[in-house]
């Protein structure tokens, strides 16, 4: 009995000892994968932040040069991440302590000089300005080659103004008969020259009603409030109408006599300040507008 319980308590222990040493190999395998995976996506993280876009670094650059009219240095972290000829310096991007498993340092992470961050804003804004008063003086170019093409070359005339771009058509009949708001057949034929080029740009248009300061008192018109602002809202419907301009494009306002070109004790003040305005509001911020008047009417001049 002894020796049989012996012999049976030796394979139990063998049984056992053989189940352990499943478990431990078992056990080694798990491990030795979790680390090559937690390895292999070390090494994915690491490639893919060491990676710089040198065509997206490189389109930037040239663009803020436009700007600033000079090769533009970025900093990054306190280090020059492209020079002027376009290299990418190797150590222009810092990686804090946190990502390494290190303690935080603050004067590792990126940090851009106030100067420079205004000097970029500034040349973002000229570049936008810019360019929008190129897009305006080539619709100018078209609306007065249009006009010239229907014999009508002194129809309207072009200002630059803190809107953009201003097409100028008199009223004194030219587009209405005096205390009129009905278009006549000369300012149809203007109308009807500008209407493709208006109707090509992506701009809003605004039509602005203007009158002198002679007083008017009729049934129809009691104040020249009245008078402009029916003069806006006929050229609008004109433009809408048979120039297939979209009315969401569009607003009109009168102004009556408050927005002379001329002071009203001009003689000249009499025929000049009667007029409509025909205004391709520029694509740009508010804050841009007196640039793009000053920057379209140098450009006019010139």
């Amino acid at each position: 009995m002894s020796s049989k319980g012996g012999h049976g308590h030796r394979r139990r222990g063998g049984h056992d000892e053989e189940h352990e040493e499943h478990e431990n190999h078992e056990r080694w395998l798990v491990s030795y994968a979790d680390m090559m995976t937690l390895l292999m996506v070390l090494f994915i993280v690491m490639f893919a932040i060491s990676q710089v876009d040198q065509k997206k670094f490189n389109a930037l650059k040239t663009g803020l040069a436009a700007g600033f009219g000079a090769p533009v240095d970025i900093l990054i972290g306190g280090d020059q991440l492209l020079d002027p000829g376009g290299a990418v310096a190797p150590d222009s991007v810092n990686i804090s302590g946190a990502a390494a498993g290190t303690t935080h340092n603050p004067e590792l992470e990126p940090q851009m000089n106030p100067e420079k961050v205004s000097e970029l804003a500034k040349a973002t804004e000229l570049a936008q300005v810019s360019e929008e008063v190129k897009k305006l003086q080539e619709a100018k170019k078209k609306l007065q080659d249009a006009l010239a093409k229907a014999g009508l070359s002194k129809g309207a005339t072009f200002r630059f103004d803190e809107r953009g771009l201003v097409v100028t058509i008199a009223t004194d009949q030219v587009l209405f008969t005096n205390g009129s708001a009905q278009l006549r057949p000369q300012g149809r034929r203007i109308l009807d020259a500008l209407s493709p080029g208006l109707l090509a740009l992506p701009n809003r248009l605004s039509i602005d009603g203007h009158t002198n300061s002679i007083p008017i008192h009729t049934d129809q018109f009691p104040s020249n409030w009245e008078l402009s602002t029916s003069r806006a809202t006929g050229v609008l419907r004109y433009l809408a109408g048979t120039g297939h301009i979209p009315v969401g494009r569009m607003s009109a306002t009168g102004y009556a006599d408050t927005h002379p070109l001329l002071p009203h004790g001009d003689p000249r003040s009499v025929t000049a300040n009667r007029r409509v305005e025909i205004v391709v509001l520029a694509r740009v911020d508010d804050a841009a507008g007196r640039a793009v008047a000053e920057l379209g009417n140098q450009r006019a001049a010139g």
